[in-house]
């Protein structure tokens, strides 16, 4: 297996003195705990990058990037990045609104034009925070053509939508390819075009793109997944033009580096402002409750601002790839892990590389409670069924306990319901003021219960 340490003659990140570098790295450990689960989890190759006060201190890639080939992964090695493109695209959105061309609170009926009036009627607020009521879809296959982002949208009807908009936050895709939407309606170009312009070249991601007929051209990851028991290789290649604003940037090591000191440094980099500071402070400003945690979500960001000290964060997945960006603001610190098998971010690995970094040793681990059994006088506020667009959930009584699609549910403390039994599982109820379920969020989406 081949690897090798990026050069820093490369490293597109603010240089810093060299006594600025304080994380204990064990690369050695590092090394052999991302082999070994990449063996457990039978992912081809995998990029890790480490930045410490806005410096990449650490850039390495493990297996390879084509199983057929053996080509090994290196730090310029361009994955598809999955949700963490959301980021990206709410910092387009986001630039746009620092230049006074939208406002957060209005539909996005006002810039684009030809939609189903519920549809208009949606802020730009509630389709960047996931609390516009849209089901969640990720399709992996479609149209390649720029035109498609548009005129699918535009085929939407009312029924797109699960719930009243507002009322609750539930993570779904289709908000953030209107979000991409809008920016090319209100820029006048394609959506990919937009990113080039206001993120990619700002920013300085020389290897970034969202054209796969780009991206092929560079040093470039398959994506793999398991075909018949064994790993192999996705073809034909996912991809769908409708649905790139959602997860379908290409990116490495380097130019990730370069966007997450950015947005560590209020959108400075390199002695420049790269990044409009009102982006910035809108992207990482609370938009949301996350039903069951304490973390928020912002616009294209998970944050954790009870840990000490904060955190930043998002992952993503789509057919072929995963991806995990993690990072603490205070110290502008992150860690970067990119793979090529679908939603695969090695957690194992990850948590090794947190302990040997001091800026992370603040940052609770939350773990949740074993169930108990649930009282039979309150098993009435849970039963019926709940939907999100095509998901389907149901909540049934049998044998004095309570059962969700065949497991038996128990409650925790923290009032999450959990799979019994040792099956693995946990559900959010969200109740009305009448104290009966109108939600149940599982996996951060919610799904409302049945009238």
């Amino acid at each position: 297996m081949l690897t090798r340490r990026c050069s820093f003659l490369l490293v597109c990140a603010a240089v810093v003195p060299a006594w600025a570098q304080t994380a204990k790295l064990d690369e050695a450990a590092i090394e052999a705990r991302a082999k070994a689960e990449l063996e457990s989890t039978r992912t081809p190759g995998a990029a890790i990058g480490i930045v410490e006060e806005g410096r990449l201190i650490y850039a390495r890639g493990f297996g390879t990037r084509n199983l057929e080939t053996g080509d090994p992964v290196t730090p310029e090695t361009l994955f598809r990045l999955g949700s963490t493109t959301k980021m990206q695209t709410a910092a387009a959105v986001a630039s746009l609104a620092a230049e006074g061309k939208i406002g957060f609170g209005d539909p996005v009926g006002k810039y684009i034009s030809g939609l189903d009036p519920a549809i208009a009627a949606l802020t730009v607020n509630q389709i960047l925070s996931h609390t516009a009521g849209l089901k969640d879809e990720a399709v992996m296959n479609g149209r390649h053509d720029d035109a498609a982002l548009g005129e699918e949208i535009r085929r939407w009807k009312s029924d797109w939508l699960f719930t009243k908009p507002g009322a609750i936050y539930s993570y779904a895709n289709p908000g953030f390819w209107l979000a991409g939407l809008l920016a090319e309606s209100v820029v006048g170009k394609p959506y990919a075009d937009v990113m080039e312009e206001r993120v990619f070249r700002p920013v300085g991601m020389t290897w970034t793109t969202l054209r796969p007929t780009m991206a092929m051209t560079r040093t470039l990851s398959q994506g793999h997944d398991e075909v018949a028991e064994k790993m192999a290789v996705v073809r034909p290649a996912p991809d769908n033009a409708a649905n790139w604003p959602a997860g379908s940037i290409f990116s490495n090591l380097h130019d990730l580096a370069r966007f997450t000191t950015a947005l560590m440094s209020e959108g400075m980099l390199d002695g420049k402002q790269v990044l409009p500071a009102k982006a910035v402070a809108a992207m990482t400003t609370p938009h949301a409750d996350i039903p069951g945690s304490v973390a928020k979500y912002g616009y294209g960001l998970e944050l954790d601002l009870k840990s000490d000290p904060p955190v930043w964060s998002h992952s993503g997945s789509r057919a072929g790839y995963g991806s995990s960006i993690t990072m603490i603001p205070a110290h502008r610190t992150a860690i970067i892990v990119l793979t090529n098998r679908t939603g695969q971010n090695l957690p194992k690995t990850r948590e090794l590389i947190v302990k040997m970094v001091p800026s992370f040793l603040g940052v609770p681990d939350r773990r949740h409670w074993a169930g108990e059994p649930i009282p039979a006088a309150e098993f009435a506020k849970y039963l019926g069924v709940y939907r999100n667009g095509a998901s389907r959930q149901e909540i049934v009584a049998r044998d004095g306990k309570l059962w969700l699609d065949g497991g038996e549910l128990g409650r925790t403390w923290e009032g999450w319901l959990v799979l019994m039994n040792g099956r693995q599982g946990r559900v959010f109820p969200v109740a009305g003021a009448d104290g009966r379920i109108e939600y149940l969020f599982i996996g951060e989406r919610a799904s409302a219960r049945e009238k």
